[in-house]
């Protein structure tokens, strides 16, 4: 495949992933994206009013560490030349939303998780939970395993690969699993409320609710209880800066300020009287270079970069609809309109005067009863959950604060509703918007929460800098289905084989990457996905991971 080239749109983590292993396939390999740095979501967010402050801009929690390591390696190199990874001790802190009025002198309710005591820890609270722990864990490492073997990194071509002895083995459990849900299962391990969100909490992750996702999801347990959480020193940027590296180590032409307008074909799709349907075949895509320039014309100052095969890292449904004519999507607006697009957020970058011992490098804050909490984000109300998530990576990383100072990450959920509006993050002299009222409100009524519940008193007068993301910037940023934050929710209908193909069904040559696509969201599987495409490539219809020695060099 000497002299193919391929353009891959969008250079967040899967675009990344994607074109450094396309490189090494001997791709010549064009990556684009509209803003002007990498990362996507998982980018670093700084502001001039607020030297030394450096905040992740998405993604905080290290998990998965074989998808990191995998593809590490598939690129030539190690996690260990590539990252310092630290363990943090707790790996996180659950503090619960106090019960009663407001009392400034009742202290606060915490719950350290650390994987070493976690059995200890849940017998503690509840006298045979910790048994009952042990078990499902044991489940949650088996179902875990499986996962990676036999459904991450599968394409689906052929399902006889699922039809092992291994499987024939699990199958009772995995029935069991699919059929319920995670709510339900952890129910059967404690009946305490704060154990249960423990268990229950990754659901939020995967851009759903306990009720809604289904119990296979307890495999998520054997990340951050049995695994735990590391950080990568220099957080997330550091990541996503070793991705920027390698792309550019493989050869890998960035074209940032770079706007995706069509995916270009040739032919016209006809029906053959003995072949069957006859696809068309991608010729290029059409783009605008977008720096400098608020203009939304797609048709100005366009050009064409040739590409015979195309690698869509965007979202799925902004590809689909926005790129492609309606004759040529495979999922196309009413596909959609029967999906769930998971949640939104409320985003704050929070710079604070003095020390916060009061929370850990992780904080989750969970309300007492946090049905409500779940209703106000995927019912009818499309508003915003109390129960919330805390980065203070300042905790272990003295370079993302200036000294004497802390820096917190909020991720407050919200509907995915673009409505909300905008935050200040990324308003600019030149786009004339301020920030949207509501996001602050949401903003400010959280961080009331954060310091009643923690027992920070003075919280809002240590504040020295605070800016925000909403809903409205995840859909004009990144182009995002109603303003998503992390992707189509994992009920058990947007869930492997049932969450779509990452190759189109009506364009030849033209496949799909990252969180919006199969396996899921989150980094980890954003990188398998792109793994998935050149599997797709080789023709490779195996289950597991790719082989590292067939990938370990990049080919002429």
């Amino acid at each position: 495949m000497s002299g193919d080239t391929a353009v891959v749109i969008g250079a967040g983590v899967a675009g990344l992933a994607s074109a450094t292993l396309l490189a090494r396939e001997g791709y010549k390999v064009t990556l684009i994206d509209r803003l002007e740095e990498p990362g996507g979501r998982a980018g670093t967010f700084t502001t001039p009013d607020a030297p030394g402050f450096r905040w992740d801009a998405g993604p905080s929690w290290y998990l998965m560490p074989e998808a990191f390591d995998h593809f590490y390696r598939l690129c030539g190199t190690s996690t260990e030349e590539q990252l310092d990874l630290v363990e943090l001790t707790p790996a996180y802190r659950v503090i619960s939303e106090p019960a009663g009025p407001a009392d400034p002198t009742r202290p606060p309710e915490v719950l350290d998780i650390t994987p070493e005591t976690i059995i200890e820890t849940f017998e503690d609270i509840e006298p045979g939970a910790g048994q009952r722990l042990k078990k499902y864990l044991d489940r949650s490492s088996l179902v875990y395993d499986v996962a990676i073997q036999k459904f991450l990194y599968n394409n689906f071509t052929q399902p006889h690969n699922l039809l092992t002895r291994e499987m024939v083995m699990h199958a009772r459990l995995l029935a069991v699993l699919l059929s319920r849900s995670l709510d339900s299962y952890v129910k059967t391990v404690a009946q305490d409320a704060r154990l249960r969100q423990v268990l229950s909490y990754p659901a939020v992750f995967l851009s759903t609710e306990p009720k809604a996702a289904p119990a296979l999801y307890s495999l998520m347990s054997h990340t951050d209880l049995i695994q735990g959480p590391k950080y990568p020193r220099g957080g997330f940027s550091a990541v996503v800066n070793s991705f920027i590296k390698l792309a550019h180590d493989n050869g890998v032409e960035f074209q940032l300020g770079t706007e995706a307008t069509e995916i270009v074909t040739f032919g016209k799709q006809r029906r053959h009287a003995l072949a069957g349907t006859s696809k068309p075949r991608v010729r290029g895509v059409r783009v605008r270079d977008v720096r400098g320039s608020r203009q939304r014309d797609p048709q100005t100052h366009t050009r064409i970069i040739p590409a015979d095969i195309v690698v869509s890292a965007a979202d799925l449904k902004h590809t689909e609809t926005q790129l492609l004519p309606r004759n040529l999507q495979t999922y196309p607006h009413k596909y959609w309109d029967k999906h769930n697009p998971g949640l939104s957020a409320v985003l704050v970058y929070a710079g604070v005067k003095g020390q916060l011992p009061e929370l850990a490098h992780h904080t989750l804050l969970l309300s007492k009863d946090w049905d409500p909490d779940f209703q106000a984000v995927f019912g009818a109300q499309k508003s915003w959950s109390h129960s919330m998530y805390v980065s203070k990576t300042s905790a272990t990383d003295d370079d993302v604060a200036p000294a004497g100072y802390e820096n917190l990450f909020v991720l407050i959920p919200t509907a995915a509703e673009p409505g909300l509006g905008h935050g200040s993050a990324f308003r600019d002299s030149a786009s004339g918007r301020a920030e949207d009222t509501r996001v602050r409100e949401i903003a400010d009524q959280a961080l009331e929460l954060i310091a009643e519940w923690a027992g920070i008193d003075d919280l809002d007068k240590r504040m020295v800098v605070s800016h925000t993301v909403g809903p409205a910037d995840f859909a004009e940023r990144y182009n995002a289905w109603d303003g998503g934050a992390i992707g189509p929710a994992h009920t058990l209908a947007q869930s492997a084989f049932f969450r779509g193909k990452n190759i189109s069904s009506k364009v030849e040559n033209l496949y799909y990457a990252g969180a919006t696509t199969v396996p899921g969201v989150g980094v980890p599987l954003c990188l398998i996905s792109a793994e998935n495409i050149i599997k797709r490539l080789r023709a490779d219809h195996t289950s597991g991971p790719t082989a590292e020695a067939a990938a370990g060099h990049r080919k002429a």
